[in-house]
């Protein structure tokens, strides 16, 4: 809806407002603001909102979804911060505010710059590339801890590997982890500790601080001592909050020195614990392997026969054999002795003595040929006629027409 229009030289207080907001806002177009944060709140809507002040004075502020969500760290009364903001107001309520782009930690400014430039750097190099990482032994035989000795992450390390596993051995390589050429002293313990092969595991830890004290382990030295490490490296560097260019170079991360150090270190329990179910399993599997023997055996058992006994059954497997052959030789010489008979039966009909025998007789020509046709002689020719006993011997004096 469009502002009333007042009489001519009067503003309206819509009229007032949005004059004075472009002012501002074509004065102040992006302006770095430092201060402390205060009442801080996110609506359901996932806006921010917050006061920014100093010991003299204070203003509201509100940070957009879309640009909140870029925050990788959370907002925290108290907090001493930068926010990147344009300068505004909101007619509705006629509030000056500031309207915040982004935001840091107070003194992250130029440091925070040189951390993203060295990670960029050593990230494009492959120095973070997760296949690079080596696996952290199961049972270290000695864990070397990398730290100053007057440190509070040490006593904290020291007790939680006591705690876990009294049994392995710990080996600690002192060096400052605070101050100017702390970095490159650390990356030289390191080399040591590498030298020395005293450890399976390298714990590099230190307690919580600003990002001037835990700077140390954002230079590059320090990250390429760590990839150069034959020995696997844990970083346990501050809170949880607190990352550093170590953090990503190391094989694995823990969010404090506590945390790493139960990341190096088996639980003597939990050791225990997986022996007892080992030897459990064991004596499952020889019970197993026993029982199926035993079966095996009994088995073997059944099939086991006295070598009296075989031979007793092979002498009356071969009685039996006997007698069965006796049977078939037996019947065998039936059946011969039968197809004989009637052979002989089946011959004898056939052999002209037996026919002879019945009154019939044989005629044979002069050549000794048998006669089956009367053509076949002629008068005055002789014939021989045998008979079932004999002979006669006649010559032909007729045949009869």
């Amino acid at each position: 809806m469009e502002e009333n229009i007042g009489p001519p030289g009067v503003l309206s207080v819509t009229q007032l407002l949005r004059s004075v907001r472009d002012v501002l806002e074509r004065r102040f177009p992006l302006a770095w603001v430092g201060g402390e944060l205060s009442n801080v709140s996110r609506a359901a809507s996932g806006h921010l909102y917050f006061t920014l002040k100093d010991a003299n004075a204070q203003v509201d502020c509100v940070m957009f979804r879309s640009r909140a969500a870029a925050l990788d760290w959370e907002l925290r009364e108290g907090a001493k911060v930068e926010a990147r903001a344009l300068v505004t107001l909101y007619e509705p309520r006629g509030r000056f505010q500031l309207m915040v782009e982004q935001m840091r930690l107070a003194g992250m400014g130029e440091l925070y710059e040189r951390f993203l430039r060295l990670k960029e750097k050593l990230g494009r190099e492959g120095l973070f590339d997760a296949a690079a990482k080596r696996p952290l032994p199961g049972f270290p035989r000695a864990i070397g801890v990398v730290t100053s000795l007057q440190a509070a992450a040490l006593r904290d390390v020291l007790t939680t590997i006591m705690r876990r596993n009294p049994a392995i051995p710990v080996v600690v390589y002192p060096a400052p982890v605070q101050g100017e050429g702390a970095g490159e002293r650390i990356a030289a313990m390191l080399a040591r500790a590498n030298a020395r092969a005293e450890c399976d595991v390298l714990l590099l830890v230190r307690g919580g601080g600003s990002i001037e004290d835990l700077w140390p382990f954002n230079e590059e030295p320090l990250a390429r001592a760590i990839r150069a490490s034959r020995i696997p490296v844990v970083t346990g560097v501050g809170h949880e909050t607190d990352i550093t260019i170590a953090d990503f170079a190391a094989d694995r991360r823990a969010p404090t020195p506590t945390a790493a150090a139960e990341l190096a270190t088996p639980s003597r329990a939990e050791l225990a614990a997986r022996v007892a179910e080992c030897a459990r399993g064991l004596s499952r599997d020889a019970r197993r392997r026993l029982q199926y023997g035993m079966q095996a055996l009994d088995a073997l058992a059944r099939r086991l026969v006295h070598p009296a006994a075989r031979l007793r059954g092979h002498r009356q497997e071969v009685s039996y054999l006997s007698h069965r052959l006796v049977l078939a030789l037996a019947r065998s010489v039936e059946l011969f002795r039968s197809r004989a008979e009637k052979l002989q039966v089946a011959l004898a009909g056939l052999n002209p003595e037996g026919v002879l025998a019945r009154g019939y007789s044989i005629t044979l020509d002069a050549g000794g040929k048998v006669l089956t046709d009367a053509a076949r002689v002629r008068e005055g020719d002789r014939i021989t006629t045998r008979l079932s006993r004999g002979a006669l011997e006649s010559e032909v004096k007729r045949k009869p027409r």
